[in-house]
């Protein structure tokens, strides 16, 4: 299997039966993966080798302004979009075999955990997986130690509360926290 089919069946919500094709390319990226983040993680870097290394990471480059305060943690790296002037903070970690999608001005807090992968609920077929991206709209602030669970969209300006679990899609401009994360109130504009 090719990245491309598999980003496109990922994006479908196909599921990946454990040892199929999509399941090997998945070790695969994983490895380079590890490689790639080892490299940015235990060295220094200025901001353009981090961008270069986030770039090859991704297979694709970030948007302008993009910033990364390391260590920066994937498990497969290839299904990682970013908008302009995203800041991700230290200690995060991206689940993104479903696909992550960052929107313009994003700021990320630090060991933010995005995760875009279940496992299958029937025992005898566990190490299946259900792939569901996870959407940031833009200028949306994720705070520090948040979690935001498989198939949520996080809308336009939200902010997520530091160590709030989201499970489901955050409306533009609200405010959510808490376990499971939930509207604390709506942002208001001067």
């Amino acid at each position: 299997m090719q990245l491309d089919e598999y980003k496109q069946r990922a994006g479908r919500g196909e599921r990946i039966a454990a040892g199929s094709g999509a399941h090997l390319l998945m070790h695969g990226a994983a490895e380079e993966a590890r490689r790639i983040t080892c490299e940015m993680n235990n060295a220094f870097h200025t901001a353009e080798e981090l961008r270069t290394l986030f770039a090859e990471l991704t297979g694709e480059q970030p948007g302008e302004g993009f910033s990364l305060f390391p260590p920066f943690y994937t498990d497969f790296g290839k299904n990682i979009h970013v908008g302009k002037h995203v800041f991700i903070n230290a200690g995060c970690c991206f689940q993104d075999q479903g696909g992550i999608y960052i929107g313009d001005g994003c700021l990320i807090g630090h060991q933010v955990v995005i995760a875009t992968l279940n496992h299958g609920k029937d025992p005898a077929r566990r190490g299946d997986m259900q792939p569901a991206p996870v959407r940031l709209g833009n200028n949306v602030w994720i705070g520090s130690h948040a979690t935001i669970l498989p198939g949520v969209t996080v809308g336009d300006g939200a902010i997520v509360a530091a160590g709030a679990v989201v499970a489901k899609d955050v409306p533009a401009g609200a405010i959510v926290g808490g376990v499971p994360a939930k509207v604390i109130k709506h942002i208001e504009t001067e």
